[in-house]
């Protein structure tokens, strides 16, 4: 029987592989991204059985939420790595004359990818993408909560790289503590708040560098002058996409007292178009998804049992499938256990404010969120951004902005820090190198060396006035 290498063996062989990975051209690099496109359209069927075994994921779903993100990291690195990879000169000032300056975007060296359980694929391949087009060795430790679309990765990626290039390590938090405790170059952790103290505790016992993609609970305003049909439809779709399991889901709704009844009604009209007239209906869908497992369910329930709230719609749940109905909830207390935490799940509360004003003063007075979300004319949604601070922000929709190619991926504050997606996430990876050539024997600055004498003190303040 062969013995499966621990993750310091790993670590190690990765190690020693890391110049010459590292050193691979952009050609190089290129293929091993068109070969992991091409294994994941080929495996499509195997990768959308696994997110039905693991979560009852509709095909149509998994195609839009995990593989096409994907497919679009890969593409847009394959059309754009040259440059990324290409040193950038940057101007010499005067005072550098006869020196050639550049920034050089160098791999890290070893890394390692913890990737949670809510959009397995997604948030497993995107960043090893990344790490790939910028020259890495990697690691890559899936969640156990996923078993089957973790058992998909490592098919995946064990079929197409060398160990000492891409690896997978599975297992639950033992395994991950023991991999935080190995000197990586880099470190991306997409998860909790209250896991990612513990990744970022790990890192600066190593003073190692960290991507952290957190959550919070992300806002939606709706103003009284927004299209409130076209409100709730995009509100309900990103909000009950995977069940309520997103990041950057809405995770509850400020809306102008004027409009909250209309909304109300809206919200409950877009439930029934996308999932189904009736409660029955709605769970024999088969466009809803099942909460991950029987203790995020007994969690969920917990929390709609203590909100306080009002029941618009939804409610029901049965613990034989872990299924929780698309639940809209009213008359909300903001001092609820359902306010203070993340929901993570398909219970989005709906409060009324007095203004925009009001609900921007909610909002501020919270952590700040990863994703923030304004239903309003162009001008007031303006004003609402300049006065809110958040990862990333949608002005008429939800979530698309995070899987768009060419916008940085990540939280502020307490929703995390670091960037991910195309060229953002290509340098996540990398290390800006600042490389400045002497090209010729005579340099400004040697006028300047010791000793002080007189003309060099000239030298120094014609300098600091003039260059």
């Amino acid at each position: 029987m062969t013995q499966v290498p621990t993750p310091e063996e790993r670590f190690a062989a990765q190690r020693e592989a890391r110049w010459r990975v590292g050193s691979a051209c952009a050609s190089a690099r290129r293929r091993k991204l068109r070969a992991l496109m091409g294994a994941l359209l080929a495996r499509l069927p195997e990768a959308r059985a696994a997110l039905a075994a693991d979560f009852r994921k509709c095909p149509e779903e998994v195609d839009l939420t995990e593989i096409y993100p994907v497919l679009s990291e890969i593409r847009t690195a394959l059309r754009h790595l040259g440059s990324w990879m290409r040193p950038r000169r940057v101007r010499t000032p005067l005072a550098f004359l006869g020196s050639a300056a550049s920034v050089r975007a160098e791999p890290k060296g070893v890394v390692l990818i913890i990737s949670p359980w809510n959009y397995p694929l997604f948030l497993t391949l995107g960043p090893l993408v990344s790490a790939i087009a910028a020259g890495n060795c990697c690691i890559v430790k899936p969640s156990e909560f996923s078993p089957h679309a973790t058992a998909f990765l490592r098919s995946l990626l064990e079929g197409l790289f060398a160990p000492e290039e891409v690896a997978v390590v599975e297992g639950a938090a033992p395994e991950a503590r023991a991999l935080l405790d190995l000197p990586f170059d880099h470190v991306f952790f997409t998860g909790s708040p209250a896991v990612g103290k513990r990744v970022m505790a790990a890192a600066a016992r190593r003073l190692g560098s960290l991507t952290l993609e957190l959550g919070g609970k992300s806002p939606v305003l709706v103003d009284a002058g927004a299209d409130l049909e076209e409100a709730a439809g995009r509100i309900v779709w990103g909000k009950f996409i995977n069940a309520g399991q997103t990041c950057v889901a809405p995770d509850y709704v400020l809306v102008a007292e004027g409009a909250h009844d209309r909304l109300l009604e809206a919200l409950v009209r877009a439930v029934k178009r996308h999932y189904g007239e009736t409660p029955e209906a709605r769970r024999a869908s088969p466009d809803l998804a099942r909460v991950i497992n029987a203790a995020h369910l007994a969690r969920l329930t917990g929390l709609l049992a203590v909100s306080g709230g009002r029941v618009v719609l939804g409610g029901e749940a049965d613990t034989t499938e872990n299924y929780l109905a698309p639940t809209l909830l009213a008359d909300v207390p903001p001092h609820s256990a359902l306010m203070q935490e993340e929901i993570f799940g398909p219970i989005l509360p709906v409060l009324k404010v007095a203004s925009m004003d009001e609900a921007v003063a909610f909002v501020n007075a919270r952590p700040t969120p990863l994703a923030l979300y304004v239903f309003a004319e162009r001008a007031r949604a303006e004003r609402i951004l300049a006065r809110t601070a958040s990862g990333g922000a949608c002005i008429g929709d939800t979530v698309l902005h995070f899987a768009h190619p060419h916008l940085p991926a990540g939280g502020t504050g307490a929703s995390g820090f670091g960037r991910a997606h195309g060229h953002h996430g290509f340098l996540a990876f990398s290390n800006e190198r600042a490389v400045l050539r002497q090209r010729t024997r005579f340099s400004p600055a040697r006028l300047m060396h010791p000793p002080y004498t007189r003309f060099v003190r000239k030298l120094v303040a014609l300098t600091l006035r003039y260059l």
